[in-house]
């Protein structure tokens, strides 16, 4: 399904091991689909952001906490993004989040990524429908408001679909990698 030159870094950062376990599954469903282990995983607690570089195409996993606060590991690294060079790097965003408990602030740290990366020069993929979700307000959507910036889970309330979402999502980003 994707070319065998395809080397994906995906890096994350987890309080509650929700985030890692998400970040799990992707690699091993883009692995999967793509025949060959191009997906590396890297926690963010462990390895600094500048090992981004290695990698032309980018996965970034992030929770959102309390009223829209970043995962505290994102948190003490965020200075550091603004130095990566992510020009023509392929880059998408996957989030937890709590959309019945912190509605007002649902994926805020999703969006809060976005827009770091954004003035970076990256090439985003992977924006996700926002329908199937109950919230009042989040940084993660785009202008319109149809999609968020990224895959959205929320493994409090909606855990059945992590796994559906996860397997359709990963599908969409090989396709919009391979088309580029």
């Amino acid at each position: 399904m994707t070319n065998h030159n395809l080397k994906i870094g995906l890096f994350y950062g987890s309080t509650t091991c929700y985030t890692e376990m998400a970040a799990e599954k992707i690699q091993d469903k883009i692995n999967q689909l793509a025949g060959y282990t191009c997906v590396q995983i890297f926690n963010i607690k462990d390895v600094a952001l500048t090992q981004t570089q290695a990698f032309d195409t980018l996965i970034f996993g992030i929770s959102t906490w309390d009223f829209g606060e970043l995962q505290e590991d994102w948190e003490s690294s965020w200075q550091d993004i603004a130095a990566l060079d992510l020009t023509n790097k392929t880059v998408a965003i996957f989030g937890l989040g709590d959309q019945l408990g912190y509605a007002e602030w649902f994926q805020d740290a999703v969006g809060m990524l976005h827009d770091e990366l954004l003035v970076l020069g990256c090439d985003f993929v992977g924006y996700w429908p926002n329908q199937g979700y109950d919230f009042i307000a989040s940084k993660a959507l785009i202008e319109d408001k149809s999609y968020f910036v990224g895959l959205s889970l929320d493994d409090e309330n909606q855990y059945d679909l992590t796994d559906s979402r996860i397997d359709s999502w990963c599908h969409q980003l090989l396709d919009e990698i391979n088309s580029k």
